[in-house]
């Protein structure tokens, strides 16, 4: 399948990059050490997207240790495991941060860029889900998949905003900033008190909080992850609003139509209306097979996200469909019939049960998601580098120092 046109790819000439960060702790913090020191620390050969690629290493290699120690989402592990977690997502999130200031220093600012740093943050979006999850002892059932929802439905609508306003903005408090720093601290603290069980105790019980009797039970006894579902729940909904907002509001000043642009939020909401209806069927998917579910979930989101970067840099139409719904959509139908069977009367009969086939078919599902997600990659990355005469990870023209200076005079 071809995801860029011929007429379409003129276009990539016309790409610069815009931004807003209203995020104080970026700007006072973060940005002074990455432009003062890090930066310092690669050298001008090195190709931005390389650095972003090495970044990501860093989380495949918590993702590794999280698949020996604790599979299932819910043992905890050696403390150096959580510390491990943190310095990794700490330079994941370092490295993606200066990759943009490495191509503006090498001469390499290119839509490329954007599209490599976007999906591989899409991908990272999914894996530090089940990172978090292990780290919390969540173990597998739906506080791993509202951590999951959370994650996917803030990146995929800052996406969409991007889509439309032509602007990648951050918030006062934004994911890639806040959110990242906020795990970091979360793994380091949870490496101090030696484990993820710590994290299902009662809060109130924990920091001494007397149990009064105008603090209902149900509020007493919340454990830390679920008052930091309650926080996350919370930023959620604003940032998803302040969203909605920016590109009503852009819309708006275009003189096109706003609530159309809605539209492009159904496709995620599809997918996460198929998802629960499809683990309420299937509860052992949900209880013991729930990580090859939430990689192919995620593949599902990471695709919709790259198909929006790709529109958004070639400024063609926003992309309202997705191939990798249909076999979600295909399960949740094949394991309706034998529920409606048992409870009106009237259904048919499953094809795949819900066995050993059942699994496999999640499997499937996921090396399908493989598939497609990488077909699109590849085709795009060679169908971009092949147009602008530029390579993925190194350096083909090296920026020469009063180039610029001489093309201006």
């Amino acid at each position: 399948m071809v995801y860029i046109r011929q007429d379409k790819l003129p276009r990539l000439k016309e790409y610069k990059y815009s931004g807003v960060d209203h995020s104080p702790v970026s700007k006072y913090i973060m940005k002074p050490f990455y432009n003062n020191v890090v930066i310092k620390c690669f050298p001008l050969s090195m190709a931005p997207n390389l650095i972003t690629l090495t970044g990501f290493s860093f989380v495949i290699a918590n993702f590794l240790t999280l698949l020996w120690y604790t599979p299932g989402l819910d043992q905890d592990c050696p403390p150096w495991v959580y510390a491990s977690w943190s310095i990794g997502l700490f330079l994941y999130q370092t490295f993606d941060a200066v990759d943009g200031t490495q191509a503006r220093r090498t001469g390499q600012s290119g839509p490329l860029g954007e599209l490599f740093d976007h999906g591989v943050d899409a991908l990272n979006t999914t894996l530090e889900c089940l990172i978090f999850s292990a780290c919390m002892n969540l173990g597998q059932g739906w506080k791993s998949m509202l951590v999951l929802f959370g994650s996917s439905l803030t990146f995929y609508v800052q996406t969409w905003d991007e889509y439309h306003t032509h602007t990648l903005t951050l918030g006062v408090i934004s994911g890639p900033v806040e959110g990242l720093l906020i795990l970091c601290t979360v793994y380091g603290f949870t490496a101090y008190v030696g484990g993820g069980s710590f994290w299902q105790q009662s809060l109130f019980q924990t920091v001494g909080i007397p149990h009064l009797s105008i603090i209902p039970d149900y509020i007493y006894n919340l454990a830390w992850d679920e008052w930091y579902m309650v926080q996350g729940g919370s930023v959620l909904v604003f940032n998803t609003i302040s969203s909605a907002q920016n590109v009503m509001k852009a819309r708006r000043e275009r003189g096109q139509k706003a609530r159309v642009a809605l539209i492009g939020l159904a496709p995620f909401f599809t997918v996460w209306t198929l998802v629960p209806i499809y683990l309420k069927l299937q509860p052992d998917i949900l209880h013991h097979h729930l990580v090859p579910f939430i990689f192919f979930i995620g593949l599902i989101n990471a695709y919709s996200v790259g198909r929006m970067i790709v529109s958004h840099l070639t400024k063609s139409r926003f992309p309202r469909g997705n191939v990798l719904i249909f076999p979600l959509a295909y399960g949740v139908i094949d394991s309706l019939g034998p529920f409606l069977q048992q409870k009106v009367g009237f259904g048919w009969p499953s094809a795949l049960g819900d066995g050993t086939y059942q699994v496999a078919f999640v499997f499937l599902c996921l090396g399908f998601g493989i598939g497609v997600h990488g077909s699109f990659v590849v085709d795009v990355i060679f169908a971009i580098c092949d147009y602008l005469d530029i390579w993925c990870l190194t350096i083909k023209y090296p920026k020469v120092e009063g180039q610029e200076a001489k093309k201006e005079k």
